[in-house]
């Protein structure tokens, strides 16, 4: 791949319910320093009236790091957007796509693709307020809208708003019939869609999301398809979760900075806040559940999750799992290269 100068947006890590939380984030951070990383979504009552610390807190080392945000009400979602920023937040982004059920009572996420002039409101009040970033994230649809108007009418309301970055998974999201995990599989893909939005709006930074699985994909999106024009960058989700090996390849093949990073090289670099997070109380399975799949197609591979499984939830867990678990890998690699020396 020609390299050329790439913004920030080129590469991050999607923002994932019950998964992208700051220990998962300084665990991605152990892999690829260049990637943008995002949180979990929060709606703007729980960062208004909620603990703060608890919901908001990060560590320095995480950045670029954005805080992704839910709600419909813009002065709600302002006074969200300056406690996140005042935080030290990157950037501060809009769900304009989570199809859940719970989202839809309260009037956000995926439900707002129908209402493009609210998600203008929202987006000029977060602008108003802070001097980060500020950007969307939507599908291309939800139900019956046609894709061609209704992504197009919600980036274009944004957009006059002030907002230059958005991020695109090119799926209508089911509102009735889907649930939120079919959601992510089932609405076909459109990119083609998404790289008429470039073409067409060549000004707006345009990111796709949705259904790419590895690092080749994310260089294709990357790069022109035809007569249409390479994408501005491209947002991994399930993918760097469930193998997260591969983002230590990120900085490398998309910023053409320094050398990949191994898992083993990772679980070091991941040691030092581990221990730290121990020492406040913290235990070990809530961090060390994000590696699971860090061995992912290596010999060891199940027992390394086994360990981490089972034993990290034990009351006073260590870091002398997670050892256990890196070189039950180490002696499955060395008994695959030495079969004869097999037991």
């Amino acid at each position: 791949m020609t390299m050329h100068a790439i913004p920030a947006h080129s590469f991050s890590v999607a923002p994932m319910m019950d998964w992208t939380d700051r220990h998962c984030r300084t665990f991605h951070r152990a892999l690829t320093k260049r990637a943008l990383l995002y949180t979990e979504m929060v709606t703007a009552p729980a960062v208004i009236h909620g603990d703060q610390a608890r919901l908001l807190g990060f560590d320095a080392v995480e950045h670029p790091v954005a805080l992704q945000l839910g709600g419909s009400d813009p002065q709600q979602l302002a006074q969200a957007a300056r406690i996140g920023a005042a935080m030290g937040y990157d950037e501060i982004n809009l769900n304009v796509g989570c199809p859940s059920d719970r989202v839809q009572s309260g009037r956000f996420g995926a439900c707002l693709m129908r209402e493009p002039g609210l998600v203008a409101d929202c987006m000029a009040a977060i602008r108003d307020a802070v001097d980060v970033p500020a950007t969307v994230k939507c599908r291309i649809g939800v139900d019956d809208q046609d894709p061609e108007v209704s992504l197009f009418a919600t980036v274009d309301a944004s957009a006059a708003a002030g907002v230059t970055t958005f991020i695109v998974h090119a799926r209508k999201a089911w509102l009735q019939g889907l649930s939120p995990k079919e959601n992510r599989d089932v609405p076909p893909l459109d990119y083609g869609l998404v790289r008429r939005l470039k073409r067409e709006r060549p000004h707006l930074t345009i990111v796709i999301n949705g259904g790419v699985t590895s690092l080749d994909e994310v260089e294709a999106h990357l790069e022109p398809a035809g007569d249409e024009p390479a994408l501005d960058g491209v947002m991994l989700g399930r993918a760097a979760y469930h193998e997260p090996a591969l983002l230590g390849q990120v900085d490398r093949r998309l910023f053409g900075a320094g050398t990949d990073v191994d898992a083993f090289e990772a679980i070091e670099r991941y040691r030092p806040y581990l221990q730290a997070r121990l020492d406040e109380g913290v235990g070990l399975h809530s961090m060390t559940r994000h590696m699971l799949g860090l061995m992912h197609g290596r010999a060891g591979a199940r027992a390394f999750r086994r360990i981490l499984t089972v034993e990290a939830i034990a009351p006073h867990a260590g870091l002398e799992v997670v050892d256990r678990a890196a070189e039950a890998v180490r002696e499955a690699e060395a008994r695959r290269e030495r079969p004869d020396q097999a037991a």
